[in-house]
């Protein structure tokens, strides 16, 4: 298994094990809006599971060449309402502008297509009304690629342990996710708060995801949370730093830190860490490297009642949640992600943004 951009995390696109879940040309899909190298992973994990992309829209012709020079087959749209014409397309992803995803994604679902989007899928409460009542009334999926935790296999393989009750029940996440600011390749709206949604809707998104997930709640209120800008004056609208405190409905708690800070000695895009603490032990997952000692990624240490584990996955997993989305899509079922995790996860995100106390200068 390999992967590619690892230094940079605006095209990390992660390339896994091939499980194809259906036959050739049985499950066909397209991409429109390629602003963010997010959507490369997205295409990747499809194909993987047996899905065939089949067109791609964006405005802009040099992206356009950029992404078929990765997917050759692809044939280019002239306009988003092609691909909703060719009634043979079951999904539409998007990394579209962040404040455009919603957007564009109740077009796809009134177009009788289930809707996959990068994270942040959404950037507004508003936004969010919105696409939760679409999906009431037309009876489509609004997918996230939540990937910190769907496009990495010790997150994967932590996700087995904690339902095996390899810890006993979980009681605390701990996220550190520092990212790379790689400021020359950015493009303008990554730097506009109501464009890419604040740092807390943004790579936020990932971590409440995952503390979601890990604990098996269904609902939590964001406690304190804040936001700032240390050090990059030039950009007054961005946010280069955030944490948050949730607790749970059941209980549990979580913390987790984003920041745009990760140091250009770094050999990956980020030193991504999870801590999930259980009644009887805790895991750790060192997901992109374990600095200075592996460059490989991939890494769960695991302490239990029996011992110490350190367990390298990588290759050994595989990345599941794309074959259980396509088969969603086609048998109508929510084993990938359910919609109302998807939507809690943002709601939560953007609450901890709107309430977030500003630090920093």
């Amino acid at each position: 298994m390999t992967s590619f951009q690892k230094a940079d995390g605006a095209n990390y696109a992660p390339k896994g094990k091939t499980n194809v879940v259906v036959k050739p040309g049985e499950f066909r899909f397209a991409a429109i809006g390629l602003d963010h190298g997010h959507i490369n992973g997205m295409c990747n994990g499809l194909i993987e599971a047996g899905a065939e992309l089949v067109w791609v829209y964006d405005p802009d012709s040099a992206k356009i060449e950029a992404f078929r020079r990765l997917f050759p087959a692809v044939r280019v749209a002239r306009a988003e309402q092609e691909i909703f014409a060719d009634a043979s397309v079951k999904l539409v992803a998007s990394a579209v502008v962040a404040s455009d995803r919603c957007a564009l994604g109740l077009r796809v679902m009134d177009a009788g297509k289930d809707y996959f989007a990068d994270k942040p899928p959404l950037t507004t409460l508003a936004q969010l009304d919105a696409a939760r009542a679409k999906v009431k009334s037309t009876g489509r999926k609004y997918a996230a690629y939540y990937a910190e935790r769907l496009h990495v296999e010790a997150a994967v393989y932590a996700g087995e342990l904690v339902h095996q009750g390899a810890i006993g029940r979980v009681i605390q996440v701990l996220n550190i996710a520092p990212h790379r600011i790689s400021l020359p390749a950015r493009p303008a709206w990554f730097f506009q708060k109501e464009k890419y949604g604040g740092i807390l809707c943004d790579i936020g998104s990932h971590q409440i995801e995952q503390f979601l997930f890990y604990t098996g709640a269904h609902d939590a209120k964001v406690l304190h949370s804040k936001v700032g800008n240390y050090n990059h004056p030039a950009h007054p609208g961005f946010e280069d730093f955030g944490d948050a405190t949730l607790v749970a409905d059941n209980g549990a708690t979580h913390y987790f830190r984003v920041d745009w800070f990760t140091p250009d000695g770094l050999g990956s895009w980020g030193d991504g860490r999870a801590f999930i603490l259980g009644t009887d032990g805790y895991i750790e997952l060192r997901k992109y490297l374990d600095v200075a000692r592996d460059a490989e990624p991939d890494h769960v240490y695991l302490v239990d009642h029996q011992g110490e584990h350190h367990i390298p996955v990588h290759g050994k997993v595989g990345y599941p949640y794309f074959g259980q989305l396509i088969l969603d899509c086609l048998n109508r079922t929510e084993n990938a992600m359910t919609q109302a995790h998807v939507f809690k996860t943002i709601e939560l995100a953007i609450l901890a943004e709107m309430q977030a106390v500003y630090v920093g200068f």
